[in-house]
């Protein structure tokens, strides 16, 4: 058998390995946001901000308020504290009236760019980043601030501004407590984070996110009308907003994915209440944008998707490892009954035999929606799909297999979660699942066109980025996006993680 090692090794030579290598270790310290950092992380670029008016920072009402503002005027200059208005945050979400940052307790890191924040399903992919690179102290700290949102915000969130407090991102809480603890071995530590994983757990196995006629979860998120830094940020050349060339969108084509006139009502021009719902409900997902669940994904809310349902399994099984570490055999029976159920589900639902493809679930019509999308490899990765399954999806890759490593979708929409465009976690899920059934050639081939890509385009312009055009192997991907936002941030915090995987097996190779 051919491994990733020795393809690798003859092509990436060992300066090209080191350089990378050096710009991640780096892009740790400029991505690390702490008290000392606290003004830039109150900056925000994705909402409008008057230049004479402080930046708000909002304090758990859980905190003792007056003490964090002393521990932070002694982080900080005097000149920073006046350029910072520290409030506690409102009970109620519609009572805020001027957005801001979200305090953490300690250091963590962001993704990079314009996302100058922590965000949730990111934030799995920067640890293993952090643990592959002997960064333990901060890997810890990024855990910790997780489940201090959980216990001080009441979810995970997309990420600590006060417009994000309606929505969560995919689950991956219980996979970096795990992940972590491998390194720890801290069982007091393990034990204390897991009443938090567990109300992790039940915000996503309950109404509104469960649907009970499936047993299944889908994202729903609580906001309402249109999202804040979606009306200020993601604006085109001619200042035209997302939402307007949505309207445009709806104006000119004809649509047969969905009722259009639940979304967006022709006669007044005018995206519906409904339409916003989804909108939040698609960045929840992580996945913002494509057209997966229809154009602009606005008809996520009628849908049981692959991914997420697979990292609930994931975190069910977590559940029971977490429970059987910590001696209660009895709750771990539980815990593996539950995910044995899940997976019936998927299988009874999301398994389409026909394609050989995990789909996801239309509630209402109890169809699958035939859209192949990278996520059919979620459950390879957690490792619910039987080996005749696998083997179905593997010989499947061709379609998602491209120069740059795997397509996100099989369909160019203009979108930035579609094709021609792939991303470093996706990449990593098909990989990690192609190898945990045995398919190694397959999963070497596809690491290393994404390493050599990520490589080449480094060498060419000194940075990681977001994403890329897979197709052609290219960091330049503005021009072919049409719909959110089309720049490419630079960092990058998934993506160092993810290289950082790959690269493992390589230098342990060669030691």
């Amino acid at each position: 058998m051919t491994n990733k090692s020795t393809q690798t090794s003859s092509t990436l030579a060992p300066d090209q390995i080191y350089a990378v290598r050096r710009y991640i270790k780096k892009t740790w310290k400029t991505l690390t946001r702490s008290h000392e950092h606290l003004l830039q992380s109150a900056k925000d670029t994705k909402l409008e901000h008057k230049s004479d008016t402080p930046w708000i920072v909002y304090i758990s009402p859980q905190e003792d308020c007056p003490n964090v503002q002393f521990v932070l005027e002694r982080s900080l200059s005097k000149k920073d504290m006046q350029q910072i208005e520290i409030r506690t945050l409102p009970t109620s979400v519609e009572a805020i009236r001027e957005h801001g940052l979200l305090y953490l307790p300690g250091p963590y890191v962001v993704p990079g760019g314009r996302f100058n924040e922590m965000y949730g399903w990111d934030s799995y992919f920067i640890l293993l980043g952090l643990l592959r690179d002997g960064e333990l102290e901060l890997a810890q700290s990024q855990v910790d601030q997780l489940l201090y949102q959980v216990q001080h915000y009441g979810t995970i969130l997309n990420s600590n501004r006060t417009y994000m407090l309606s929505r969560s991102q995919p689950p991956v809480l219980s996979l970096m407590v795990l992940a972590l603890f491998q390194y720890t071995q801290d069982e007091e530590w393990l034990k204390s984070a897991l009443p938090l994983l567990e109300r992790f757990y039940y915000y996503w196995v309950v109404p509104p996110h469960l649907n009970p006629a499936t047993g299944l979860s889908r994202f729903y998120a609580f906001g309402e009308g249109p999202a804040p830094e979606v009306l200020f940020s993601e604006r085109d050349e001619e200042g035209k907003s997302h939402y307007d060339r949505v309207k445009e969108y709806y104006q000119r084509f004809e649509i047969e994915d969905y009722d259009v006139s639940l979304f967006y009502d022709r006669e007044n021009d005018q995206l519906t209440n409904l339409f916003y719902k989804g909108d939040r409900t698609m960045r929840e997902s992580g996945f913002d944008i494509t057209n997966r669940f229809g154009p602009f994904s606005i008809d996520i809310l009628h849908y049981a998707p692959v991914c997420l349902n697979s990292l609930l399994y994931q975190m069910e099984i977590d559940l029971a490892q977490i429970y059987d570490i910590l001696g209660n055999e009895e709750i771990v029976g539980q815990w593996r009954e539950r995910a044995e159920i899940r997976r019936e589900r998927i299988d009874n639902c999301l398994w389409d035999e026909e394609k050989g493809l995990y789909l996801d679930y239309h509630f209402q019509s109890e169809q699958r929606r035939r859209y192949e999308f990278a996520t059919t490899f979620y459950p390879l990765w957690v490792g619910l799909a039987s080996d005749a399954q696998a083997r179905r999806v593997a010989e499947n890759l061709s379609l998602f297999e491209a120069p740059g490593g795997i397509f996100t979708s099989t369909r160019v929409t203009g979108n930035q979660w579609d094709a021609p465009f792939g991303w470093a976690p996706l990449t990593y899920i098909a990989v990690q699942g192609l190898h945990r059934y045995g398919y190694h050639t397959e999963g070497d081939r596809i690491a290393q066109k994404f390493l050599l890509m990520v490589v080449e385009e480094f060498e060419r312009y000194g940075s990681l980025v977001e994403k890329y055009d897979v197709e052609h192997c290219s960091m330049n991907v503005s021009n072919e996006i049409c719909f959110g936002y089309s720049s490419n941030e630079i960092g990058f915090g998934w993506t160092n993680g993810v290289v950082l995987e790959f690269l493992a097996p390589l230098e342990k190779s060669v030691r």
